[in-house]
């Protein structure tokens, strides 16, 4: 149904682009009789010429008009070239309703500087309707968005795809202890989610990129920025306590960030701080079920500092 609505519109877009160029050709006079030079004025005769667009009137007195491609002015005569009839013909000056014919030319232009540009918007939207739009997504100069899903990084020029990594939810025995010794247990359990590895394996040298997630379906997502803490081998992500009385608290240090629309099934997320070194995840929120399974991770390396400047010594003054 999708395909065959893009060919109705398509149709229509078709239908109008002619009808507009067919529109155009009428209001311009086009004809299909070849164009006849002007002729010459003859010597000794001042002659005024002035060529009107096709299919302009030069109006009379008397309220009646001629139908001319063009016009040209010779003493007491104005000699007209008759589309109506193809052919050259003339008539006293007095006779012609100059200010008519001048207001009837310039609302002319109008109506054509009006097709011109309804042609144009056509065109455009025509255009616009064969893009692709959320598939050409220009994020930087020169730089598209891949069409495929998944979360990018864009820095620097480049674009980078982050990739997930599946979570870990660890008990913590120590907690599972004192629910065993003490008789009113104030924690009975504590979950930590944690990544494998210490170090994530993207590396970033920016303290503020972008990030932008084309999603496969219409979902609008709910994503975070958490910076991991490095215990070990490990990276952890938060720690959920359970109460005895099935009250969760999650603990997660996350940090601002903006997501905008940008087209359909993509978001642009932009941060309200620069990063420090550090691991970092961005995380999806699940409704009513916490995070996702899986998680994008990265890590922002220092930036290198600047060599040493040579400077010799100078002297000291007696």
């Amino acid at each position: 149904m999708q395909h065959e609505g893009n060919r109705l519109i398509s149709t229509r877009q078709d239908a109008l682009s002619r009808f507009a160029l067919l529109l155009l050709a009428l209001c311009l006079g086009l004809s299909s009789n070849a164009q006849q030079p002007a002729p010459e004025p003859q010597p000794g005769q001042e002659a005024t010429t002035r060529a009107l667009p096709p299919g302009k009137k030069l109006i009379l007195t008397d309220g009646t008009f001629h139908l001319v491609r063009e016009y040209e002015r010779q003493g007491d005569r104005v000699r007209y070239y008759s589309i109506e009839r193809s052919q050259w013909e003339e008539l006293p000056v007095e006779l012609v309703d100059w200010e008519a014919t001048l207001q009837a030319e310039r609302e002319a232009e109008q109506r054509r500087a009006e097709i011109l540009n309804r042609i144009q918007k056509i065109r455009q939207e025509e255009l616009a309707s064969s893009i692709h739009v959320d598939a050409s997504i220009e994020v930087g100069p020169g730089l598209f968005l891949p069409d495929s899903v998944g979360l990018y990084v864009v820095l620097d020029g480049q674009i980078l795809a982050l990739g997930q990594s599946p979570i870990e939810i660890k008990l913590d025995k120590g907690r599972l202890l004192t629910t065993i010794l003490v008789p009113v247990p104030v924690i009975p359990t504590r979950h930590r989610v944690e990544l494998p590895g210490a170090r994530a394996t993207v590396r970033l040298h920016h303290v503020q990129p972008e990030f932008y997630l084309r999603t496969a379906d219409e979902r609008t997502p709910e994503i975070e920025l958490v910076r991991a803490r490095v215990k070990g081998n490990r990276r952890e992500i938060e720690t959920i306590n359970t109460f005895f009385t099935g009250d969760q608290i999650e603990q997660r240090q996350t940090l601002l960030l903006q997501r905008w629309s940008v087209a359909p099934r993509v978001f642009r997320f932009t941060l309200g701080q620069s990063l420090e070194a550090g691991e970092y995840v961005l995380v999806e929120l699940i409704p009513q079920k916490g995070i996702s399974v899986f998680v994008w991770d990265f890590g922002v390396d220092p930036l290198p500092a600047s060599p040493p400047t040579n400077q010799t010594p100078q002297p000291s003054r007696p």
